[in-house]
């Protein structure tokens, strides 16, 4: 299996198949949880060691991400800011309490790599999250990210194939 990484293909199929993967979700949630998350994996480790992320850098493009309150103090810390002026310029506050990074792209991306990767925040670390249990639970957030991520996309189109889905099944 040769992964699909050309973005500008991953969003026309994004958009004409939209509900072919509304109705995949429908097909998913019936699905047993377990066996789902399994194969998910499976396809993950497969899709994700073929793909390099600095080669595209798209979810550094486009996604807001969660911080905790020690992921916060480094970021003042890194960029010299007063909590103030993190907040005022790049943070919004969450429900949770966690702040949020809204600045798209993110400012610790150059040239699709991160200038902060082995100190990342862990909502980056753990992007696309595929690794997780409870994929059918999560589905909303992942189909979000099947136009603008090549792993999550090449793992739903894959996985669709294993399940032998068709917009009849």
């Amino acid at each position: 299996m040769q992964p699909q990484t050309d973005l500008d293909i991953i969003g026309s199929l994004a958009v004409e198949r939209e509900e072919e993967n509304d109705a995949f979700r429908s097909f998913l949630k019936k699905q047993d949880i377990k066996e789902i998350d399994q194969k998910v994996h499976q396809l993950n480790d497969i899709i994700s060691a073929q793909i390099d992320c600095t080669q595209c850098g798209n979810c550094c493009k486009t996604l807001m991400i969660s911080i905790d309150a020690t992921e916060k103090k480094f970021f003042e810390t890194h960029f010299n800011l007063s909590k103030e002026e993190a907040e005022e310029k790049y943070l919004s506050t969450a429900v949770n309490g966690n702040a949020i990074m809204c600045n798209m792209p993110c400012v610790f991306l150059e040239e699709k790599k991160c200038t902060v990767y082995e100190n990342r925040f862990n909502d980056c670390r753990q992007f696309p999250h595929l690794h997780q249990d409870a994929f059918t639970n999560r589905l909303f957030s992942i189909l979000r990210s099947y136009a603008m991520c090549p792993i999550v996309f090449n793992v739903v189109e894959e996985l669709k194939k294993e399940l032998n889905f068709t917009t009849s099944s």
